[in-house]
């Protein structure tokens, strides 16, 4: 999970950049910090840059695939 002291650098956004799912290795769709939806890891990727590929880390067979959410972006 990612952390923040000062909430008044964040702003709050119902954008539908919000709701995608990525897969691994393909590019990122916009700069910021994505999670892992299976396990919780946190990564910094820029728009263009490929986001880490399957075998970036390791998942347990409940965890699933490794599939990363934007959920944090910047400008």
């Amino acid at each position: 999970m990612a952390n923040y002291k000062y909430g008044k650098f964040l702003n709050q956004s119902d954008n539908a950049a919000f709701d995608r799912v990525t897969d691994p290795g393909h590019e990122a769709p916009h700069s910021g910090i994505y999670r892992c939806e299976g396990c919780g890891e946190n990564i910094v990727s820029t728009y263009g840059h490929r986001l880490p590929p399957q075998n970036h880390h390791q998942h347990n067979q409940a965890q699933g695939s490794i599939r990363w959410r934007l959920i944090a972006a910047t400008h």
